[in-house]
């Protein structure tokens, strides 16, 4: 625990929280999804054990930080990875070592899972995420992740 703040694994019954985080996450980044579709990958994932986990930061008043995870299988790294989907703090918690105390916790419960490496990524501009991340030992690699929605 830092400075009254618990880091816990999170549940179905927090789906509206969870929610309200990861929307004010992806606000932030400027990255639309629709309420409801967002909803349904959380729930995804606090539902089914095999597809990661989500990790509140909460304060008395209730949470304040988020990490989510999910699971892939990939030949590359020999078995599951962990791919650190959105990791979030409120602002107003932000340099009070909320994000590196979830961040910690995350690679703690994917290494405990069995996971072989934990991966994500980092928009080019934000590079006070890009030290936080190497400070936990993470490296940049050689390479773009591209996407292709599909139909």
């Amino acid at each position: 625990m830092i400075d009254g703040i618990d880091i816990r694994r999170a549940t179905p019954d927090d789906l509206e929280e969870v929610v309200d985080l990861l929307a004010a996450q992806l606000a932030e980044h400027d990255i639309p999804i629709a309420r409801a579709d967002l909803a349904l990958a959380a729930d995804g994932i606090l539902r089914v054990a095999d597809r990661g986990f989500v990790l509140l930061a909460m304060e008395p008043g209730g949470p304040v930080g988020v990490a989510c995870v999910s699971f892939s299988w990939t030949v590359e790294r020999g078995g599951v990875v962990a791919w650190l989907d959105e990791l979030y703090v409120v602002p107003r918690k932000r340099e009070h070592g909320v994000g590196n105390a979830l961040l910690g916790e995350a690679i703690g419960v994917a290494a405990a899972a069995g996971c072989r490496t934990m991966e994500l990524e980092v928009e080019t501009s934000h590079a006070r995420a890009e030290h936080l991340y190497r400070r936990h030992g993470f490296g940049d690699l050689p390479r773009r992740r591209w996407t292709r929605p599909l139909p």
